[in-house]
């Protein structure tokens, strides 16, 4: 078999562009990361958090956001369409009165904001809600 130096380029190249992409999972989202880091690839049970945002923000800059969820030791706030997706992670000892927390945040544009709850027992829970935003709050 015979290369001519522009296929052994080519192919080198390929070869080097294959090997370059083999470590990332299907270019996964900074969320996605966010929440894996946080759960080590556990299941993330849909319910027993209760996050409460606005359905409509006039501005971005300041959406007001409360969680809070019975039995947590964390919960973390995403908001998934910024360009840091992680905003807050409250942390909650054994001698906390409530595991709650409230907050401002800013969103870039409309998007869904996701809180997810460590628990004691070591399991994860979930809930989203979705925030229009009128007037981008991170330079939109």
């Amino acid at each position: 078999m015979n290369l001519t130096r522009r296929e052994l380029l080519a192919a080198s190249a390929g070869a080097a562009t294959l090997t370059g992409f083999a470590g990332f999972p299907a270019f996964a989202s900074a969320t996605d990361d966010a929440i894996m880091a946080l759960t080590g690839g556990a299941d993330v049970v849909e319910g027993g958090v209760d996050l409460t945002a606005p359905e409509i923000a006039e501005n971005g800059n300041t959406v007001p956001i409360e969680v809070s969820a019975p039995g947590a030791a964390s919960i973390m706030i995403l908001a998934t369409a910024n360009p840091l997706p992680g905003v807050a992670t409250f942390n909650f000892g054994p001698l906390a009165g409530s595991r709650a927390g409230s907050t401002r945040i800013r969103l870039a544009k409309t998007q869904e904001v996701v809180a997810i709850a460590k628990m004691e027992d070591g399991t994860f829970h979930k809930a989203s809600a979705t925030v229009k935003v009128t007037i981008g709050g991170c330079g939109g």
